[in-house]
């Protein structure tokens, strides 16, 4: 679903997505024809953009995505991985502006150009809440590690404090440490902002589905790992986030320190009874048609701000990921300590709006050190011609040889003179007063008396020196493939394509009629004699008009012989078209459709095999099916389907 149209009064929004890769939206529709981010964020309508694995490194930045017009943005990057994580929140500078941006959770990396961790910056210049040396310690990994994938972002504005997150994926054991850990200092950070007074905002793909209604795939994994409806929700890390939520599934006694819970959930707030309301779908099994999915991506409040918002969705009718956008829109007014207050108001600092009117307009001093637009390699970058200008190259000093070339007059190439002199003199032509030859050595200076007795102006000889005679110590330009510079007979010109290993090669005498007739051709264009040739060549023996056949008269039986040899050009193409053309795709059993040929990539006997499966997506229930419009049963070996027989196929038909 789409989100529908804004009121004629802009609304306030922010919008979360998991983009997996910070470009790879520009491969779907509607951001495919203009492919900048200024124009996503107005087809999205939002003012706060949260992306999350965004797979970059600060190398990898460019002015496209730092630079958007009107927009300010914060990026946390991973330390070490490459093409991995990462989160970016863009903000509209015109109705909102941060007053403190932070990189992590636990607040022990530094602002840019400082060595002072956040958590030790004075009192008025930190967001605060981090976690405790007891709640440093109750995590099983230490809190640098938590913080160097680039995984979580922190804005504060007057009215709330923002999270982008992106939380680690359930993929095996060896990472469940790390989950865990970064889902334990998570919670900690949320209710120690709350205990300090300060409401939140908790956004991202934070893997995690709330409970059974939440995903598609609930049963089948209870039925895999055993679980019953109870211990499917008291998982680790499902427990955990549901003690965080008003109205989570929490079975038995709270955790310690998690007795009340802090955060409302808009998206299920908004629609509580709504089934299939899911944010991720698998691409491998191509499950997104049929919503085969999971409800993993949220925004989430603190309970006091549950009446600030009007409105909470998911937009999965918007292709850019794996992962569809969730939104939240906000009220004009808000009830702000006790006070209805403007939302302009409260988004900003104090004296950019007052009553929902600008009274000044956002400058550099309101950046944040964490800003993108003040990392070095963007600071300061406004002027088209800083942009594409170049440094200069530093001048080395002149040779002889520039000193030569200026003084002696250079002559043109005549039209009847030698191509393969040409390239030697257009080479000297381009040489300038102040080049340098890396490859040569300067060549000795001249006598200034011989230079003078060579120019034009003196008397001796009166002939000007060629080109040929100065020794300019270059290599010549190479000419280009099939030249006549290089090869002026046409000797020597090789195999040029695969066609000509195949192609039956012309006799001599063949060549010569074709020799003639073209010398004929070439004699009546210029008007020069020689237009007997012709006639010569078709009153030769070797070529009689009258003979029954096509064969020359005069080629002896031995060419006959040879020519007998050469291979069929049409059947040689057929055969190689045999050897490298794939089978042709079976057709699937219960609709007749050609196939999609997958690989196993499971560890077992059989990883690394290609198979033949049904190409429709998967249906609701995420199994194969029989006669609908889901995926089909079928299921074919590569190397058991040879493309000529039908029987393999298995389909019957």
């Amino acid at each position: 679903m789409v989100r529908p149209p804004f009121s004629p009064i802009h609304a306030f929004s922010l919008i979360n997505g998991e983009v997996n890769g910070i470009r790879n939206p520009f491969s779907y529709q509607p951001w495919r024809d203009k492919k900048t981010f200024a124009s996503m964020f107005d087809v999205l309508e939002a003012d706060i953009v949260i992306f999350q694995e965004t797979k970059i490194q600060r190398k990898d930045l460019r002015d496209d995505m730092v630079l958007v017009p009107g927009w300010d943005c914060y990026f946390s990057l991973p330390r070490h991985k490459k093409g991995y994580s990462g989160v970016v929140i863009y903000t509209r500078q015109s109705v909102c502006a941060p007053i403190r941006a932070e990189e992590g959770i636990t607040g022990v990396l530094c602002p840019p150009n400082s060595s002072t961790k956040f958590a030790d910056l004075p009192e008025g210049e930190r967001v605060g809440g981090y976690p405790t040396p007891i709640q440093l310690a109750s995590s099983p990994v230490d809190a640098t590690t938590i913080d160097s994938e680039g995984r979580c972002v922190v804005l504060e504005f007057p009215a709330f404090v923002l999270l982008g997150v992106y939380s680690p994926a359930n993929r095996d054991e060896s990472r469940d440490d790390f989950r865990l850990g970064f889902l334990d200092l998570l919670d900690a950070r949320v209710r120690n902002l709350i205990d300090m007074g300060k409401r939140v905002v908790l956004t991202g793909d934070l893997n995690i589905s709330r409970e059974e209604m939440d995903t598609a795939n609930a049963e089948a994994s209870m039925r895999k790992n055993g679980f019953a409806d109870q211990e499917y929700t008291s998982t680790p890390a499902r427990r955990l986030f549901n003690q965080l939520l008003e109205g989570g599934k929490v079975f038995g006694e709270r955790d310690e320190g998690r007795e009340q819970p802090v955060l409302w959930d808009t998206t299920r707030g908004f629609h509580p009874t709504r089934k299939g309301m899911f944010t991720c779908w698998e691409q491998k099994k191509n499950a997104r048609p049929g919503n085969f999915g999971s409800r993993i991506d949220y925004v989430l409040c603190s309970l006091d701000m549950k009446n600030w918002f009007s409105d909470s969705n998911i937009q999965e009718g918007l292709l850019g990921s794996d992962h569809c956008p969730v939104y939240a829109t906000l009220k004009d007014k808000i009830v702000l300590d006790g006070k209805a207050v403007d939302l302009l108001d409260a988004m900003n600092p104090p004296d950019m709006f007052v009553g929902g009117q600008r009274q000044r307009e956002y400058s550099m001093k309101d950046m944040l050190p964490l800003s993108g637009k003040l990392i070095p390699e963007f600071d300061r970058r406004r002027s088209i011609r800083d942009m594409f200008s170049k440094p200069s190259l530093p001048t080395r000093p002149s040779t002889g040889l520039s000193i030569a070339v200026q003084e002696c007059d250079l002559i043109p190439a005549q039209p009847d003179e030698p191509n393969d002199r040409r390239p030697v003199e257009r080479e000297t032509e381009n040489l300038q007063i102040g080049e340098s030859e890396p490859a040569s050595p300067a060549p000795p200076m001249q006598d200034p008396a011989s230079v003078k007795s060579a120019s034009p102006g003196s008397g001796s000889g009166g002939n000007k020196r060629s080109v040929s005679e100065i020794s300019t110590n270059r290599p010549l330009k190479r000419a280009k493939s099939g030249s006549s510079a290089w090869a002026p007979d046409g000797t020597g010109k090789g195999q040029q394509s695969l066609k000509g290993f195949f192609k039956p090669k012309t006799t001599a005498p063949e060549e010569a009629v074709g020799n003639g007739i073209a010398a004929a051709a070439h004699s009546r264009q210029h008007g020069k004699p020689g237009a007997e040739v012709v006639e010569q060549a078709s009153q030769s023996p070797l070529y009689d008009s009258k003979s029954s056949g096509t064969r020359p008269t005069g080629i002896s039986q031995g060419s006959v012989q040879d020519q007998a040899d050469v291979h069929d050009p049409v059947e040689s193409k057929e055969s190689w078209s045999k050897l490298f053309t794939k089978p042709a795709a079976p057709r699937c059993e219960g609709h007749g459709e050609p196939c999609v040929s997958l690989v196993t990539k499971k560890s077992g006997i059989n990883c690394g095999r290609s198979f033949w499966m049904c190409a429709r997506p998967l249906g609701p229930t995420g199994a194969k099916e029989r006669n609908t419009q889901w995926r089909c049963q079928t299921f074919i070996w590569c190397s058991d389907w040879n493309g000529l027989t039908r029987d393999d196929c298995g389909d019957g038909m």
